[in-house]
């Protein structure tokens, strides 16, 4: 994958939300990397795509033949993981920013071709500090995401204001608002560096003090034996990531120096991700270092399965789960309930029975269309089981 200076990187980009448009300005700018194309499936013209409307395509293979590396971001794991997978057919790495992918068929991917989840969005951002953080001989027992507003059931009529003022899609900010996101992308980093979960949806712990809430977390993972992947919820804290952890304790006096206070706790933070800023670093360092940055790992034990936010008619048909005004997703232990859909996949499914409000549903619930995203995900747990425990890296 390593290429010459002189020659600059062509780089594809599949997706023109946010990501895509933004990745997209940045490159085109770039004096190292140049656009190769913009893979889309809307119609017509994309007025705030930020560059030629002719760098829109609408044929996956129009895009990978002219290009070095593509990076993909669309939230749809059935889409993703045909396009990935037509990608590794072309010889071609993959940078994404799509946990979303990732926790339904990363694993499966990850066998058939090179792939990498980007620095920028939180499990990035959490892989990258986790180097810095154990480069410095901490011993990691949290590895927290930031919410600081959450709201498991927002109406139809909010998600519409705050997506027309944000300027996210009616699925994107409802994902947001409603944990499903965040859920996902803890599940990525927990199967990515081998964690652990204290609970079905987290713990999710609500505090007006970052640090108090960050040890808090590290008070239950100690208790619970574990290194867990949670979150915290406070409108006070840093859009950020953190990590709470310990160190050896005859160091304690030196790290008081530096200002990290008393111990036996330490946080470690990063105050902000800046999504597709940082994409073009995570791009070079695969190109250049080969670095897998963060994947979901060969036996992932985290999934995100469907809880039904109200009441569901048999009959009935879930366009699309993530970011749904059905469903939300939360995390949970493969093990657990091994026949959970993961949200993920609920892309046009018809439900065959009536689901309560708060059930979790599974493969005996729906009728599922065929896909590739579905093969994988039957394949990972036919080759992984569901009585893996977490492995460390």
């Amino acid at each position: 994958m390593k290429k010459k200076n002189s020659k600059k990187l062509k780089i594809g980009i599949v997706g023109t939300g946010g990501i895509g448009r933004g990745l997209a300005k940045l490159i085109a700018r770039r004096e190292d990397m140049v656009l190769s194309g913009v893979l889309t499936r809307r119609s017509g013209a994309i007025d705030d795509l930020g560059v030629s409307q002719d760098y829109l395509t609408l044929v996956p293979e129009k895009l990978l033949e002219s290009s070095d590396l593509i990076v993909v971001s669309t939230g749809d794991p059935v889409y993703s993981t045909e396009v990935i997978d037509k990608a590794f057919q072309f010889g071609l790495p993959v940078v994404t920013m799509d946990a979303d992918t990732q926790v339904v068929t990363g694993s499966w991917l990850s066998k058939r071709g090179v792939i990498t989840e980007a620095n920028g969005d939180q499990p990035g951002c959490l892989a990258a500090l986790n180097k810095e953080v154990v480069q410095m001989g901490f011993a990691p027992l949290v590895y927290g995401n930031i919410k600081g507003f959450l709201n498991q059931n927002p109406s139809l009529e909010d998600m519409l204001f705050w997506g027309q003022k944000q300027g996210y899609s009616l699925s994107s900010v409802t994902s947001f608002t409603d944990g499903t996101k965040l859920q996902i992308e803890q599940a990525l980093i927990a199967n990515g560096l081998g964690l652990d979960i204290v609970q079905q949806g987290l713990v999710g712990y609500e505090t007006s003090d970052f640090e108090k809430g960050a040890f808090a977390l590290g008070e239950i993972a100690q208790k619970e034996n574990k290194i867990i992947s949670d979150y915290i919820i406070s409108r006070e804290s840093p859009p950020g990531v953190f990590i709470t952890a310990t160190h050896q304790e005859d160091l304690a006096a030196e790290l008081k120096t530096y200002k990290m206070g008393e111990g036996p706790f330490y946080l470690l933070y990063k105050p902000m991700h800046l999504c597709f800023f940082e994409i073009p670093n995570s791009i070079l360092n695969l190109v250049n270092h080969d670095e897998i940055l963060l994947d979901n790992g060969v036996a992932p034990t985290i999934s995100v399965g469907a809880i039904a936010k109200k009441d569901l008619t048999s009959g009935s048909v879930i366009d699309k789960g993530i970011g749904s005004m059905e469903v939300r997703g939360e995390a949970l232990k493969i093990k657990d309930c091994p026949e959970h859909v993961p949200i993920g996949l609920l892309s046009k499914v018809q439900l065959k029975r009536n689901v309560e409000r708060g059930e979790l549903i599974t493969f005996d619930d729906i009728n599922i269309p065929d896909s590739l995203a579905l093969t994988a995900w039957k394949s990972t747990l036919a080759e992984q089981g569901a009585h893996k425990e977490p492995v460390r890296r």
